[in-house]
């Protein structure tokens, strides 16, 4: 598995005593959600298995398990506040949701946009299978402006809410193959056009939309400058955008494609000349090691954005353009 702060994970009940099945459930699904209340149909045998992805941002936990009813109560949600979403998704059965006066049946090819910072109940029948994709309050009340009650009757069958599906199952399948970037590159997008479909605006240059483009082009960037073939076209296709889209983005905040990647590099670049454990490393081998085609091309670039040489800049020089 990638080393970082991205982790993937399984745990089932089958190899603990019956007697204390239920306990450990219940012990293991409070570890990474917000407390709640559990009442099991057969507490003396429950049988449950969870597969969870995680990130310092995203959460993604597939599950099965037997019937099981959870609640989380009024007084549980002031004890212990939990602004953050929920997507539920079952992947066959039926889960029957209560929230703010609404009841969703759910079932499959259907999902619900659940808030923790507020009471609920989830009914779960036996051997339902299921997945729930928690998303930070920000990246939901953002795009969206407002603070969101419960969104039911999503329809993950067709259209955008297909893809929506499609990006989930892809994300579990390749759960062992992602670094954390990747992982919450996803499922910023997967926030996004989740947003596009509770709202049913699926119009592509969207001012709230275009941002988000913005956010995520920007993280990937990051993530992905030392890569000498990054460029606008590579990054549409990685996530999922059109050219276009990614230069509307980019134009409403000055700059272009070209002009970040190349930013990025330039400041990947000055961090390695300032560290010290880079010093055992040429300015040719440090430029291509920072995504430059070659020594003068980032030497170029360099000048002209700092005022020094990258030679100067290790030796200590400084431009009054270098805002560190």
């Amino acid at each position: 598995m990638p080393t970082g702060r991205y982790v993937v994970e399984s745990h089932s009940t089958t190899a603990l005593d019956a007697r204390e099945r239920a306990d450990f459930w219940s012990e293991h699904i409070a570890s990474y959600q917000a407390r709640m209340d559990y009442r099991y149909a057969r507490p003396d045998d429950f049988h449950g298995e969870t597969v969870r992805q995680r990130s310092g941002t995203y959460q993604m936990v597939r599950f099965r398990s037997d019937a099981i009813e959870y609640n989380r109560s009024a007084q549980q949600v002031r004890q212990e506040p939990d602004e953050d979403y929920r997507l539920l998704v079952p992947l066959g059965g039926r889960l029957v949701l209560r929230q703010d006066g609404q009841e969703a049946v759910l079932t499959r090819g259907t999902g619900a946009l659940v808030t923790f910072g507020a009471p609920f109940s989830c009914v779960q029948e036996a051997a339902t299978p299921a997945l729930i994709f928690t998303f930070p309050a920000r990246e939901i009340d953002d795009p969206l402006g407002n603070k969101s009650p419960m969104a039911t009757g999503l329809d993950l069958t067709t259209g955008l809410g297909r893809v929506v599906t499609s990006m989930l199952n892809d994300l579990h399948e390749e759960r062992h193959h992602l670094t954390e970037p990747q992982f919450d590159a996803v499922s910023d997008r997967i926030a996004e056009l989740l947003c596009m479909l509770v709202v049913g605006d699926e119009r592509p240059d969207a001012p709230g939309h275009l941002t988000e483009v913005e956010t995520v082009v920007r993280r990937h960037v990051r993530a992905h400058a030392a890569d000498p073939g990054l460029s606008g076209t590579t990054m549409a296709r990685a996530l999922g955008w059109s050219l276009r889209q990614i230069q509307l983005a980019l134009q409403r905040v000055g700059t272009t494609p070209r002009d970040l990647i190349r930013e990025e590099r330039l400041r990947l670049a000055r961090d390695r000349l300032r560290c010290g454990d880079c010093e055992h490393m040429t300015i040719t081998e440090l430029a291509y090691a920072t995504g430059f085609s070659s020594a003068s091309a980032m030497s170029t670039a360099f000048r002209r954005r700092y005022g020094v040489s990258p030679r100067e800049m290790r030796n200590g020089g400084r431009s009054s353009e270098d805002p560190r």
